[in-house]
Order: C-alpha cells, then structure tokens, then sequence
C-alpha cells in the first residue's frame, strides 16, 4: 500500500484549500452577476432614444454619447459676434450681436428671445448646428438673438423648461438685462420678439399664453412686439393625416415623447401645453401678442397641425392680432438647422427679417 509522503500531504491539503477558496470566489461572482441581472430586470429601458439616451423604469437617464460644443466668438463668415452670460442659477444664454451698420438711421436692433428646439431633451445653445442656424439668422435679420439655454428632459420634467424659459422673459422685461453691454447699448426693447423651433416652437406658445394671462410684460412696461414659431412641436391623441404619414418609428418617438417628458400629465396628448385645440384648453384669444409669423414645412409630420393651430387662432378664436403663414415647399422638419446653406433655408430668413421689419 502506497503511503504519501507527509510533505505531499500538506501540499496537497494546501491546495485543496487553494481550490475551495477560488471555488467560493467563482460562487460570489455568480452571485453578485446574479443580482445584478435581478436589478436589470427589475429596471428595464422604457424609454429608447437611441442614440441620444435612455430612460429607465426608475426615472434614471443614460445619455448614450457626449454632445459636440461650438465655442462662442466672431463668426467669419457672417462677422456675427457671440458670448455666454448667466442668467440665473439655472440658465444661461447665448448672445448673438450682428455687424452694426453705423449708417443706419436707428441705432437700436430687434431683440429675439429664441428657444432651440431638440424635443425638449437634446442640443444645447452651443450645439454646432444651432449656433450655425442663429449666426446666420442673426445677420441676415440684423437682431441681436438672446438663444436660451434651458435645462433639458427628461433629467428635468416639464414644467421646467417653460419656467426657465420665463425667468429668461422676465429677466429681459425687468431691465436686469441692462447689465449686459450689448443689451444695454443695442437692443430695442419696444422690439422684443419670442422665437423657437419645434420644441422652441411649443415653448414660445405656452410662454405667450402666460403672458396674455399674467400680464408679466405691461407689469414692467416692455411691448412683446411679436412671436415667431418654427415647425412648432404640437401632438395630440387622435393622430391627423400628416401624422400618420410619417415613418412609424417616428411617430411612434413622437407620441412617447410628452408623456416621457411630462409623465404628471393626467391630460396625457391632449394637454393644453401640446395639444392647444384640445376640449378645455385655454383660449388661444388670450395669447399676450398682437403678431405671430407660424412657419411649416410641408413633408413634416406635424405640418397639419400647426395649420389647424393657424385656422382657430385667425377664424374661430377671438384672438385680436394679425398671423402670418409661411410654408417651405418640399421641406421636413428643421430643414433650417440640417440644410443651413440652402435657397429654402434663404428664404425662410428672409421671410422672417421682413416680419420684424
């Protein structure tokens, strides 16, 4: 009978040992792998706007890649200046100040307070593709721009944006903006006009409504000379024709998106704030202007219902004030921003300089 040596027992009891602790170690991570496949589970994507981000069932946000930044300076190509201010604690802005002409008989410019647009949720005022579009709005309209840079969703839930966007308003409607040189030496403040795209679009609506119901302008004596809406982002439960139309994948984004941004919305759709025609929304009679300029684009999904925001606003609402319709042939949302060099993008800058004219 073979008897082991006592040195080969012991090493093999050590390494037994060895075995039984690697063993455990192998059980831990299963373990651990386990729970958090539990937790994953338990916490699934509800949300998938890839690829900006998504949203978790626990509210958490993954946002899937860094955002390109374009500092602000002199444009060369349209000699247009721009810097970042603060605003608040909360928001900040881009200031965007055109070539001054020191022939012209006025020495004071057109001052829009303009809202990105981006779903509430993606681009910043120092997006490349935003920056490009208000540099050459901006020269072509010779007005200075004020680009709010309001807090995005869905880290932040509606009504945030349209607060920050007020305090921007009234941070202009006060004077405190006289701080600012530019402002203070240029700006005409019985020419303050509200701009936005898509989102920014919604954002101008619902910040004008506020105004005809708060009377924020005349309670610091500032004239909101009028509001300019771009392909405004409007929705609502009974989808129109040119909804859908659209690529379901995108409409589908688009009818997830208030209730992702807005998730305490019991109105859902058919919120006042994104549906303004809906039964026992607020009368467009009380939005706090005298002119509007709506602009379409005619291949946009949401093309038929800004044409019917149009219609009650000019035929059925009791709203005292003049509108102005301007549609791009053949163009889909936001062509402005993606075709920056274009006829059609031309046109729209000048149809929206001679509004402010």
């Amino acid at each position: 009978m073979f008897l082991p040596h006592p040195q080969l027992i012991s090493l093999m009891q050590m390494w037994s040992a060895r075995a039984a602790g690697i063993l455990l170690y192998i059980m831990i991570l299963s373990l651990l792998s386990g729970i958090s496949g539990m937790a994953s589970d338990n916490n699934p994507v509800i949300y998938d706007y890839s690829p900006y981000f998504l949203v978790y069932k626990d509210g958490s946000v993954k946002r899937l890649k860094a955002e390109e930044q374009t500092p602000p300076g002199l444009d060369p190509l349209t000699n247009v200046d721009s810097k970042d201010i603060r605003i608040s604690a909360d928001v900040s802005a881009r200031i965007y100040l055109p070539p001054i002409n020191i022939n012209s008989t006025s020495t004071k410019l057109s001052l829009i307070l303009y809202f990105r647009g981006g779903g509430f949720c993606i681009f910043s005022s120092a997006s490349p593709i935003v920056h490009r579009h208000l540099n050459g709005l901006a020269a072509v309209s010779s007005s200075i721009i004020l680009s709010v840079d309001y807090r995005r969703a869905p880290e932040h839930h509606i009504p945030v944006q349209y607060d920050d966007c007020w305090a921007a308003l009234e941070w202009v409607a006060s004077h405190r903006s006289d701080v600012e040189p530019w402002l203070l030496d240029h700006a005409d403040y019985d020419r303050v006009y509200l701009a936005g795209d898509s989102a920014g679009g919604n954002i101008v609506h619902n910040l004008a409504m506020r105004v005809g119901s708060q009377g924020m302008i005349s309670s610091y004596s500032l004239k909101l000379a009028g509001t300019i809406l771009l392909d405004p982002y409007f929705w609502g439960k009974n989808l129109t024709a040119s909804e859908k139309a659209a690529d379901p994948v995108l409409r589908k984004k688009l009818d997830q998106l208030w209730g992702m941004i807005c998730p305490e919305s019991t109105a859902g759709n058919d919120d006042p704030r994104v549906n303004p025609l809906a039964v026992g929304a607020p009368s467009l009679a009380d939005l706090g202007c005298t002119r509007m300029l709506l602009c379409t684009s005619e291949k946009d999904a949401m093309r038929d219902r800004a044409l019917m925001y149009y219609e009650a606003l000019t035929k059925s609402s009791g709203w005292r004030g003049t509108a102005e319709l301007y549609e791009a042939a053949g163009e889909d949302h936001e062509y402005y921003l993606n075709h920056p060099d274009s006829n059609s993008t031309a046109m729209l800058r000048a149809r929206i300089a001679a509004f402010l004219t």
